[in-house]
């Protein structure tokens, strides 16, 4: 069946965005001339030499201007199930050696032992720059790349010095209010050694624990506001709850997995399906600028013209088939049923090259003629137009 096709790329960021792909091509052009002084600052414990530490920030500000850096150390390896390969066509003997290192992570020697990672902050258009960095990064047995500041639990149990005064970070406890009409999660952080602390020190102490505990995506997309307290909460959690709070406050403001499922009725067309990922921001898929809207008929329907039986089995056949194709490099974001007709809103990473098979899979629609319709969309702009109306009705 044919493939109707209409593409448009009139948006105006489109210059900035060429500007920041050659800004990506220099910086990993330039890394293998970089990575050993950074190497050595990280074994001395020395800062970084003024030389290196200007080029790599002059590379990355020509990504995008936000874009900040720091190096360290690699955290040590672990191995859980969940990091196994249990694929039907692995090698046993990888699957065996595996197994070994969830009793002994030391066996996996071949672990990178520095860690570049970048700082974007708040600035989300920052954020996707980041990542495109991060995905177009080359294999280097050495180095891990990080796009964001990662949570590091580890660290939550260390001893840190801080204008002259070490801390113990494994006393530290936290308090947190969950504010579910804006969506945030005010915290409180406690150490006992703030009472010789001086303010400013003190704050930094509880945003550096509120990075750790959460990571920097999480921070920008859930906390409002980081207090530093005087005095122990009355229910002191550790701040390695954290996590799970954040978890609570997703599944207060979404539905079941992180979808919503509406029903409705629209003017001339009658009853209507809506399917809407939510909550969902621009840190939870920072590749993905790629709109694109597919317009899928099907032929056996009901009196109320939504999908039934044959109809029903193939639609999910062919949403599983793209899910395959895309992997992580494209995701649904919205499914509207109704008059005979499902559109679909997914987005993808442009950088992939996986719309041509994308497409592909388009191609052999036996119930009618589909039609695609693809835009640059850094912004979501087409997806939040789309989402706007039901987001109304969710509260958020």
């Amino acid at each position: 069946m044919a493939l109707f096709r209409r593409r448009r790329s009139n948006d105006p960021t489109d210059s900035a965005a060429t500007a920041a792909t050659a800004g990506l091509a220099a910086f990993w052009e330039a890394w293998p001339s970089l990575r050993s002084a950074l190497a050595e600052s990280v074994d001395s414990g020395a800062p970084v030499d003024s030389e290196t530490s200007e080029r790599i920030s002059a590379l990355l500000r020509a990504i995008h201007p936000d874009l900040d850096w720091e190096i360290g150390e690699a955290p040590e390896p672990r191995a859980g199930l969940e990091d196994l390969d249990l694929s039907t066509d692995i090698d046993p003997a990888v699957l065996l050696e595996q197994l070994a290192a969830l009793d002994d992570p030391s066996k996996l020697t071949d672990a990178p032992a520095y860690a570049l990672t970048l700082r974007p902050g708040v600035s989300e258009e920052a954020r996707i720059q980041a990542e495109r960095w991060f995905r177009a990064a080359p294999e280097d047995d050495r180095w891990l790349f990080h796009p964001v500041r990662p949570a590091d639990h580890d660290r939550l149990s260390s001893t840190v010095l801080w204008d002259e005064h070490e801390l113990d970070l494994s006393h530290v406890s936290v308090s947190m209010r969950v504010d579910q009409a804006n969506g945030r999660i005010d915290v409180g952080v406690y150490h006992p050694d703030n009472m010789f602390l001086s303010d400013q020190t003190r704050q930094a102490v509880a945003d550096h624990v509120t990075m750790l505990a959460l990571g920097e995506d999480e921070v920008v997309r859930w906390v409002g506001k980081v207090t530093s307290l005087a005095e122990r909460p009355l229910d002191p959690l550790p701040p390695t709850s954290m996590p799970a709070v954040a978890e609570q406050m997703g599944d207060l403001l979404g539905g079941t997995g992180g979808w919503v499922t509406l029903h409705g009725r629209l003017p001339l067309q009658g009853p209507v399906e809506i399917l809407l990922r939510h909550p969902v921001t621009r840190r939870d898929f920072p590749a993905l600028s790629l709109f694109v809207q597919v317009l899928v008929p099907y032929t056996d329907a009901d009196g109320d013209r939504l999908p039934q039986e044959s109809s029903t089995t193939a639609l999910a056949e062919l949403e599983t088939g793209l899910a395959r194709i895309l992997g992580e490099d494209g995701a649904l974001f919205m499914r509207q049923t109704g008059s005979g007709q499902r559109m679909y809103i997914y987005y993808l990473d442009p950088d992939s090259g996986v719309l041509p098979e994308f497409e592909a899979a388009l191609m052999d629609w036996p119930q009618g003629g589909v039609q695609l319709r693809t835009q640059l969309d850094p912004k979501w702009s087409q997806f939040n137009l789309a989402r706007r109306p039901y987001v109304r009705r969710l509260g958020r």
